[in-house]
């Protein structure tokens, strides 16, 4: 048996950022930070945070960038993937990120309650915004069926 899967609940530590394949699909990439605490044998609390890449497609990425902001807290389930990409300077690159089947919105962190949503497709700026209510029900919970499989030839970078 095989298993490839992920569940992350974090805190965004940017706010999405927003493109399109050639192809015309979106994609949102985003970080999060994870933390763990745990008492050393001396007894002294100790803490590790740890910082992981996502990556949205299709309406779940649309979704991302219209209601994400830094600091809000996120649940993401997905599986990993690792792919190879030539940096800048020519040499061959590894990277593994999470790619997100499914997202529900968390609170947004302490501090931003007079920010609305980002309901652009574009990064959002520090800029105040226009406050946007929305309730439980007005936040989809996205479920991608197998169909909606990206297509590596659609991955921009």
């Amino acid at each position: 048996m095989n298993v490839n899967k992920v569940f992350l609940v974090g805190r965004l530590t940017r706010d999405p950022e927003m493109r399109s394949t050639s192809g015309g699909q979106t994609v949102a990439s985003l970080s999060i930070a994870t933390n763990r605490f745990w008492k050393d044998k001396n007894g002294q609390r100790q803490d590790q945070t740890e910082f992981h890449n996502i990556v949205l497609w299709s309406r779940l990425a649309e979704i991302a960038g219209q209601y994400l902001i830094k600091g809000q807290e996120v649940y993401i389930e997905g599986r990993l993937q690792t792919r190879k990409y030539t940096a800048k300077d020519g040499t061959e690159r590894r990277t593994t990120e999470i790619v997100a089947e499914n997202m529900q919105l968390g609170q947004k962190s302490r501090g931003q309650s007079g920010q609305g949503y980002q309901t652009s497709g574009t990064p959002a700026t520090p800029e105040k915004k226009e406050k946007k209510e929305i309730s439980e029900e007005d936040i989809p919970t996205i479920n991608l069926d197998e169909e909606d499989e990206v297509k590596i030839e659609d991955v921009p970078f």
